[in-house]
């Protein structure tokens, strides 16, 4: 960048330099023209004249684009579909000459309803920021994409929460050159732009087809960092991230063990990991949690159900629940019978437990007292040892170190100290978010002391 930071100041003085010989009259050329000299750098330490120079300067040409594809990749035998983003930009001179280009592969969360206006707006900051590093200091950019434009020059108001901070980012990088204007123009007039897009989404698939060709080929984990061959990388369903297997197996063993169903790895990456990839390096147990894991999520909270008895414990939803056909229960709640899609056995629905024969549920829960009691003695030793239950599925919780932002196992976000909701990472109460105690390990503090 440095040296076409360089190279880019004398191509604008040998330009400006030649208008000025052009501006020399043919006789007092003819008679001084060998004389005629202005090195370069020439009176560069004097802060007006080079504010001069940038205020008669022509401004520079962005032109930028944003893409995403649906690619089959993979083994001829096995391709599968996956989304492909990519995002490119040319930073132009003002006679149109090609500077900079810029050709970047997009990962992460760019996948919404609002995908094109997300790539868009990412490929303009990337051609903002490289027209920067260049000390351009006017620039016009062209764009084709209609509501992209509209945000910028503030014709429309941009409602959606992810769109308006892109577009804030553009703003504040829109500030930092002396000139910074906009255009709409036709698609053909950013050909450059998608020439390298395109190119983007191009080299992922080349890179993927590669990879599963080249058994013998090391790649470099970026979790590990180690060199790994080709044929022990895993390459994760739907995004193409690569990491080795041993990565891999630690990372869905940790999730799986947070009760967390396993996700690719990248960094701000949504995808979800699928258990058919999985089996290569999970092992039987693991199969069988992480499809507890999936099960778990795909039910709501407020649905889920699990067979009383202790042989089945299978999971299910209420609408899954097979409705009592027996007519000996006429006479009670029906609505309140479930029969387990496992066992086949009888159970409330309301209390949760083995189907009480006789009794109705506020009967049993009365008689119960066994099951009262230790739902005191529960009580109790929460109270005792501080352990705080989530009001969405019931879980108890206790917290062990780090901070008082917990996360349920069913993704619920509160407060630990007072239990109030934590709406988009931010709280909703004004209870310290953390305690010194709880985030300095005890092997720390023994030092400390």
């Amino acid at each position: 960048m440095r040296r076409i930071r360089d190279d880019l100041k004398r191509r604008i003085y040998d330009h400006k330099f030649a208008q000025e010989i052009l501006q020399i009259p043919d006789k007092q050329w003819r008679n001084y023209g060998d004389k005629i000299e202005k090195p370069f750098g020439e009176s560069s330490s004097s802060s007006s004249s080079s504010r001069a120079r940038n205020d008669d300067c022509e401004p520079f040409k962005l032109y930028f684009k944003g893409l995403f594809s649906n690619e089959r990749v993979g083994e001829s035998s096995s391709k599968k579909m996956v989304s492909i983003a990519g995002v490119g930009a040319a930073v132009c001179d003002p006679q149109g000459n090609l500077i900079l280009n810029i050709q970047k592969p997009l990962v992460g969360d760019w996948k919404s309803d609002w995908e094109a206006h997300n790539l868009q707006l990412k490929a303009l900051i990337e051609g903002l920021n490289a027209a920067l590093s260049l000390d351009i200091k006017k620039v016009d950019c062209y764009c084709n994409f209609h509501p992209l434009y509209q945000y910028i020059t503030m014709r429309w108001l941009v409602q959606q929460q992810k769109i308006r901070s892109l577009v804030d980012q553009v703003f504040l990088l829109q500030r930092k050159f002396d000139r910074c204007h906009f255009f709409h123009v036709a698609r053909k007039d950013v050909k450059f732009a998608f020439k390298l897009a395109r190119g983007a989404i191009d080299s992922q698939v080349t890179k993927s087809a590669e990879s599963s060709r080249s058994k013998d080929s090391q790649e470099s984990c970026s979790i590990c960092l180690e060199d790994i061959d080709a044929g022990k990388m895993f390459s994760v369903d739907g995004c193409l991230h690569r990491y080795c297997i041993s990565c891999m197996r630690q990372h869905v063993e940790v999730k799986l063990l947070h009760g967390v169903v396993p996700g690719c790895p990248h960094e701000g990456c949504t995808t979800q990991l699928n258990i058919t990839s999985c089996r290569k390096f999970l092992s039987p147990e693991l199969i069988d949690r992480m499809s507890q894991r999936i099960a778990e999520a795909s039910i709501p909270v407020t649905e889920k159900l699990y067979c009383p008895y202790p042989r089945c414990s299978v999971l299910m939803s209420k609408s899954e629940v097979l409705p009592c056909t027996d007519n000996v229960y006429n006479g009670v709640d029906r609505s309140a019978i479930g029969q387990c899609i496992k066992c086949r056995r009888l159970f409330c629905i309301n209390c949760k437990v083995p189907w009480h024969h006789n009794l109705s549920c506020i009967e049993y829960k009365k008689s119960n007292t066994k099951s009262n009691a230790e739902d005191a003695k529960l009580k109790s030793l929460a109270t005792t040892q501080a352990w705080h239950q989530c009001i969405k599925c019931n879980h108890m919780i206790e917290l062990v170190e780090g901070c008082y932002h917990m996360t349920c196992r069913c993704g619920y976000e509160f407060c630990y100290t007072c239990g109030a909701e934590w709406r988009n990472k931010k709280p909703t109460c004004r209870c310290p978010i953390w305690d010194e105690s709880n985030i300095v390990h005890d092997r720390q503090r023994r030092r400390l002391r």
